[in-house]
């Protein structure tokens, strides 16, 4: 008869390794006190037995299923790409797994929809990258008493953490070298108006413009994409008056900017200086090279996942501001005129 096949133990593997069962919970837990080579003895072992961890049993004898719900704005753009993969990273460092959602509108049943999904999964704690301050509300009401942390610029209570990049001192400093350099007449290229990135960069920008001409700015609003930036622009260049400068709302929309500009035969900075905002990739090779505005998007994730290992912890909910960086290259100079 033959004999019944059971599923290899964390004892077996211990067994087999040499070591002790403490020390394959702490090499599967990622526990830094492990040596390197200890810590390859074990998943060697645990490759060559084929252990799997009963990850269901381990959530009921502990109370906690060391993942982490992260819902996001679906979004081409490639900042919340970097965000999410330095979230991703700083998880696992800490012996956490990420279980991610998209949204598209972030309107308040998609959010509850995704926030119930993480609950129901046993998540230990949420990270909601949200765009509006309506998903702000919602995830603020779905989320009940979990251990949640909102990256957003929108308005969030005093007892819950949230984390954002300095969107509004960012686009200051782009206010700042066109100032600097002489321009006044300076229109701004915009992100769509519910976006609370795109309303904070209009502010800072608008409120930069000399109070003779505040109320009466140049701005037409794009939609983040390049075409948007190339459409505004076209636009722009056919008002009476041109400006010295322009301001996008980020860098896909500047290397429109840039191509409308080019188009009509207009020279960069020349005729029109041109910042952008984000330093994506490409935005050093771009005809020329695009002044712009840093972000950190490796920083916002780490920040969001201390942020939220906190917030299980228990300890006092703080908000975090990671500030931007000017990069100057090539594409602003003093006005001509």
């Amino acid at each position: 008869m033959e004999a019944s096949r059971t599923s290899p133990t964390i004892a077996d593997v211990a067994a087999l390794a040499g070591v002790s069962h403490q020390t394959v919970s702490r090499v599967l837990n990622n526990h830094p006190s492990v040596s390197a080579k200890t810590r390859h003895k074990v998943r060697e072992t645990i490759a060559t037995l084929g252990y799997r961890r009963n990850l269901a049993a381990r959530t009921l004898a502990t109370g906690n299923s060391r993942i982490i719900g992260v819902m996001v704005t679906s979004t081409h753009l490639s900042g919340p790409s970097g965000s999410l993969l330095a979230i991703e990273q700083t998880a696992r460092a800490q012996g956490y797994w990420v279980s991610m959602a998209g949204i598209q509108g972030g309107e308040p049943d998609e959010v509850l929809e995704v926030i119930s999904h993480f609950i129901d999964q046993g998540v230990d704690g949420i990270i909601a990258v949200v765009q509006t301050q309506t998903a702000v509300d919602a995830t603020i009401k779905a989320s009940g008493g979990m251990p949640t942390v909102l990256v957003t610029s929108g308005v969030v209570p005093d007892n819950l953490p949230s984390v954002d990049i300095d969107q509004y001192t960012g686009a200051k400093q782009a206010m700042t070298i066109l100032k600097g350099l002489g321009h006044t007449n300076i229109a701004h290229v915009s992100g769509p108006c519910d976006d609370l990135h795109s309303e904070l960069r209009a502010a800072a920008w608008r409120s930069s413009l000399p109070p003779s001409v505040s109320n009466q700015g140049i701005i037409f609003e794009g939609d983040w994409n390049s075409w948007s930036g190339y459409c505004c622009t076209m636009s722009l260049l056919a008002l009476e008056e041109l400006p010295t400068a322009i301001f996008a709302g980020n860098d896909h929309m500047a290397f429109g900017v840039l191509r409308a500009l080019n188009e009509r035969g207009m020279k960069v900075p020349q005729d029109i200086s041109v910042v952008g905002f984000d330093d994506i990739g490409g935005a050093d090779c771009s005809i020329p090279p695009l002044t712009t505005i840093h972000q950190d998007h490796h920083a916002l994730g780490q920040a969001a996942m201390e942020l939220v290992l906190e917030a299980i912890d228990g300890r006092p909910a703080r908000s975090v501001k990671i500030p931007t960086q000017l990069i100057v290259r090539s594409s602003t100079g003093v006005p001509s005129r």
